[in-house]
């Protein structure tokens, strides 16, 4: 289908979306660009739409202005903004970025950051002054956001100042990037400080008048090589995925308090946390630190009503739920890996709350097969959710009877346009998002999750590509080879495992296995790093040298 007419000074994002014979069928209202749609669902967009005028500035100009809207803490303070308060803030921030750091329409602005209004405000700023944010996890080393920088060609970036020091060892290998500011800068710190920027500026900014099919969000995902994919999410997506899923799934409220650990820089975050409160009108609590031992008690203090966090968060906060008063809390989702029935049973017997379960991937923004609180079917994620069809297909795509196991397809309002990369080919087929999973589907048109379909490897709802561990266990001077793989873990779903031919001369010690985990730690993100690791003599490899995974996995 045709592009609107762009609104971006800069074509990058435009020169750089697959062709349209690589796009996947896009169900919207015939207004909306494409023939499809969903009944009870409203996909039709304008041709100029800013997302953000619909999320924040919407409710403002409907006398809303005085609903909290954001909570959370800035330099150890509590925030409490309203929706007129958030407004006027990402007003003067994006004043700040064209006036001062010459921002245009369609350039990409790198974030940096942890869950933190001022993080959200900055998120905002960018879309409303037309341009992409390019939001990076906190725990990100100066390896990943280099490649990051370099593949979205990204201009400016905007980092909580307690997270600069990787950015800063990033930058000079990323000669894009010719501006950084900081937010959350400590009083007469040398550095570039947004805030201060901002704080003179006018509380009204005229949202820049952006294509609906005009690039807002560049999403950033791992493949199974380690090398970032990046989705190119349009500003008329980021509300198809706020009308789809929640309303039917969610049924979330003005009245509702979101809470909950998943780091904006995820699109499952981006979503249940700004997006789909936004949307309603409620409020969101935004947490630096969402550990389940934090999180808990937030919930309480804050009363909130939805949380949003993986599995593996769930079943170690079940057993001190007791503990905290959880009383207001109605809705409990969990996505980012496979849902454990013990898990789910477990929640709903210590809170006496349905956990919803439902499966979401990067390339098409948030979560497109789940359940309600009224028709949770134990070990399943569910079905489609409206505006979306989903199937169970073959290698040759050609779609599956009930009770057998195959590729899972997905085609939406949303779907993958992956940034100039090849890859595109491999996820989208015959107009269909083959999302890397293993599902069946039963005779109700419930589908049940088996498998990963490749190797990357979940482990407590982060996505871990096993050749990037490699890659960075083998630049240890006592590495001659390695392999990696998941293993199953009853808490977090699957750890990471590496296998290690050391070099000799070095003695395979618990002393050295300690080392070599310490260092991945300090050259990828942390996360990432190795709970297991064991020694060996060689690794099983085929005649061509190529390493078989499938072998480690039987050991």
């Amino acid at each position: 289908m045709p592009l609107h007419p762009s609104a971006h000074v800069s074509t990058f994002c435009r020169d750089a979306l697959p062709p349209p014979a690589l796009w996947p069928d896009l169900l919207l209202d015939a207004e909306g660009g494409a023939e499809g749609g969903a009944e009870g669902v409203d996909l039709s967009f304008p041709p100029q739409l800013n997302c953000v005028e619909e999320l924040l500035d919407a409710w403002v100009a409907r006398g809303e202005g005085d609903r909290l809207c954001v909570q959370g803490l800035a330099h150890g303070a509590e925030v409490r903004w309203t929706y007129a308060d958030l407004s006027a803030e990402v007003s003067r921030l994006a004043h700040a970025l064209v006036d001062d750091l010459g921002v245009r329409p369609g350039e990409r602005v790198l974030l940096r950051g942890a869950n933190t209004p001022a993080l959200a405000a900055c998120w905002l700023a960018v879309v409303k002054a037309g341009a992409v944010a390019v939001a990076t996890m906190p725990l990100l080393r100066a390896k990943e956001l280099g490649q990051v920088i370099r593949k979205a060609e990204v201009r400016y970036a905007l980092c909580d100042a307690r997270l600069l020091d990787e950015l800063a060892l990033a930058r000079p290998e990323c000669p894009t990037l010719v501006s950084v500011a900081t937010f959350l800068t400590p009083p007469d710190a040398p550095l570039l400080d947004l805030d201060a920027l901002a704080a003179p500026k006018p509380a009204r900014f005229e949202a820049v008048k952006t294509s609906s099919d005009d690039v807002c969000l560049i999403a950033f995902t791992s493949g199974t090589t380690g090398l970032p994919k990046g989705t190119m999410h349009f500003h008329r997506d980021v509300l198809a995925v706020c009308r789809c899923w929640p309303p039917e799934c969610l049924q979330a409220t003005a009245d509702d308090v979101f809470i909950g650990s998943p780091p904006l820089a995820f699109t499952f975050g981006l979503g249940g946390l700004l997006l789909f409160p936004l949307s309603v009108g409620a409020s969101t609590v935004l947490l630096e630190r969402a550990s389940p031992d934090a999180l808990l008690p937030a919930a309480a203090r804050y009363g909130a009503t939805v949380l949003f966090t993986a599995p593996t968060s769930y079943r170690q906060m079940a057993p001190k739920a007791a503990e905290h008063d959880l009383r207001a809390l109605r809705r409990c989702v969990s996505a980012g890996e496979a849902l454990p029935a013990a898990t789910r049973a477990l929640w709903r017997e210590r809170t006496g709350v349905e956990l919803i379960d439902g499966i979401g991937s990067t390339e098409l923004l948030h979560i497109f097969i789940s359940h309600s609180v009224h028709d949770a079917r134990p070990g399943a994620t569910g079905r489609p959710v409206r505006g979306y069809e989903a199937r169970v297909v073959d290698e040759e795509g050609n779609p599956l009877p009930p009770g057998v196991v195959g590729r899972l397809a997905v085609r939406g309002p949303t779907g993958c346009r992956y940034l100039a990369d090849e890859r595109q080919r491999a996820y989208v087929q015959g107009g269909w998002n083959l999302t890397g999973d293993a599902y069946l589907m039963d005779e109700d048109g419930y589908f049940f999750y088996q498998a990963r379909t490749d190797d990357m490897i979940i482990s407590g709802g982060y996505n871990i590509a096993g050749p990037e561990v490699e890659d960075a266990l083998l630049a240890h001077e006592a590495v001659a080879e390695c392999g990696v793989i998941g293993v199953p873990d009853e808490e977090r779903g699957q750890v990471v495992k590496a296998f290690v031919v050391p070099r000799p001369g070095f003695a395979p010690t618990p002393a050295l296995a300690r080392a070599l985990q310490d260092f991945v730690k300090a050259t990828v993100a942390p996360y990432k790093y190795p709970r297991a690791l064991e020694f060996c003599e060689r690794l099983p490899r085929t005649e061509t040298g190529k390493l078989q995974r499938f072998k480690l996995r039987d050991l």
